[in-house]
């Protein structure tokens, strides 16, 4: 087997970050040391001065694949993922068939396997008549299941109440919803349009889709979890009032209801509208600096347990369309790490918090085997990370296949130098190493 020494590495883990030497052996971590620096090995790197952390694991991505391949593939989206240290990723069902059956999930995972730089998995999707196709999903062998309550259109859309009511009396697995009330969206659509016609000003998108859309929705999501007692994940929270619905005094692996932050609701606020426009119009929306400042203290203080992007890139042509023609979502995997890691900077969170919220808890949350730590026996998803190295992005080191970023012009503190997939040097000091593609995420569950 293919060995690697990293030595002098400040390691981040479970809680601490020490200086240690990791030794990799074919795919796996084979020790982990504070002075290894006599073993041999096919390949050392010093990293002296550099932190190394477990790769960095997204539960929600839209990658475009099958369908809408001009946006973006699964090709170009992990390997933008890995250039920013992201090492597995969790794919969603909007894409063009949607994901509904068996058949056009393995489809999905057949794509990857040739072509996802990155480790992968793939939600299969709920639609108003899939509920047997959905039960037949292996839950060792995919993340979960995918219900939009809210922000789509066609069959998926999920918001008859029998027909959730199956969905989360029977899965047995990880149910991730996207929650904003669809009434009450139409209902603020309405009005705005009455007003502006179709030149609706895109400063008006949190107030469309607004905190009540969201808190109704999830509100009433999270009642129909705890009646069935199923296992549930509110994807990326908004507002600070949601923040109330969920507890932080439950380890992670004993909570039943979970909940996630977007680095877009992190980094951004409705201050930011009259700047870039539609670049950060999201579903749910950017909304206020107190939601903002609220959602940021949910995720220090342990009631958010993940931190994820949902990248969603469309092109240049769409975004410069009117509100209602601009479709909602950008691209962010490559510069999720980095845009954290320039929080800690300012103080705002520590470098365990970061590795914990981006690194250990998706493992934990979806039960992925031997992923997401820096431990002896788990796959070796590593990313090394120069806290001292500023760049700038620009449309030259945007790598996601829609050439933009709402980050271009940021100059970042911290670069990600180098990113081990399942044992392989996929990325090192801006070369991509594609001789070898990601591994399928498994799951241990019963």
């Amino acid at each position: 087997m293919n060995t690697t020494l990293i030595l002098n590495a400040n390691i981040v883990n479970q809680g601490q970050v020490f200086q240690g030497d990791v030794l990799i052996r074919g795919q796996y971590i084979d020790r982990v040391g504070k002075d290894l620096s006599a073993v041999p090995a096919d390949r050392v790197m010093d990293v002296k001065g550099k932190y190394l952390l477990p790769g960095v694991i997204d539960d929600q991505v839209h990658f475009r694949e099958p369908g809408l391949t001009h946006k973006a593939t699964i090709y170009t989206e992990a390997r933008a993922g890995v250039a920013g240290g992201v090492t597995s990723f969790m794919e969603m069902p909007n894409t063009n068939p949607p994901t509904f059956t068996q058949a056009l999930l393995e489809d999905k995972y057949q794509i990857a396997s040739c072509t996802s730089l990155a480790n992968y998995s793939f939600f299969i999707g709920a639609s108003n008549d899939n509920l047997d196709e959905v039960m037949k999903t292996d839950i060792g062998r995919v993340c979960g299941l995918k219900i939009f309550m809210g922000s789509s259109t066609g069959n998926l859309l999920v918001d008859d109440p029998a027909i959730l009511e199956g969905f989360f009396s029977r899965f047995p697995a990880v149910i991730a919803a996207h929650c904003e009330d669809e009434p009450t969206i139409r209902k603020n659509m309405a009005l705005f349009r009455e007003k502006y016609g179709e030149d609706v000003p895109v400063e008006c998108h949190p107030l469309i889709r607004s905190d009540e859309a969201c808190y109704l929705s999830s509100s009433f999501a999270i009642g129909l979890a705890k009646k069935h007692h199923a296992r549930f994940h509110v994807l990326h929270i908004s507002t600070g009032r949601e923040t109330h619905l969920f507890d932080s005094d439950i380890p992670l692996e004993k909570k039943m209801i979970t909940s996630e932050a977007c680095v877009h609701h992190l980094w951004f606020n409705d201050t930011d509208y009259q700047r870039l426009g539609n670049f950060i119009k999201w579903n749910p929306a950017i909304k206020t600096a107190a939601d903002q400042d609220q959602v940021f203290k949910a995720l220090l203080d342990d009631r958010i347990d993940v931190i994820a992007t949902d990248h969603a890139p469309h092109t240049l042509d769409e975004k410069k369309n009117t509100y209602f023609k601009a479709p909602s979502g950008g691209p962010l995997i490559q510069h999720s790490l980095v845009a954290l890691l320039e929080f800690y900077h300012q103080g705002k969170i520590g470098l365990e918090k970061i590795v914990q919220k981006m690194c250990h808890n998706p493992a934990i949350l979806f039960n992925i085997s031997k992923r997401g730590y820096i431990r002896e026996g788990y796959f070796a998803d590593l990313a090394v990370v120069d806290l001292d190295r500023a760049w700038t992005v620009d449309n030259n080191n945007i790598l996601s296949k829609c050439g933009w970023s709402p980050f271009s012009g940021v100059t970042f503190r911290s670069a990600v130098t180098h990113t081990f997939v399942s044992g392989h040097l996929a990325y090192a000091d801006g070369k991509f190493d594609e001789t070898k593609q990601g591994e399928r995420l498994l799951f241990d569950r019963k």
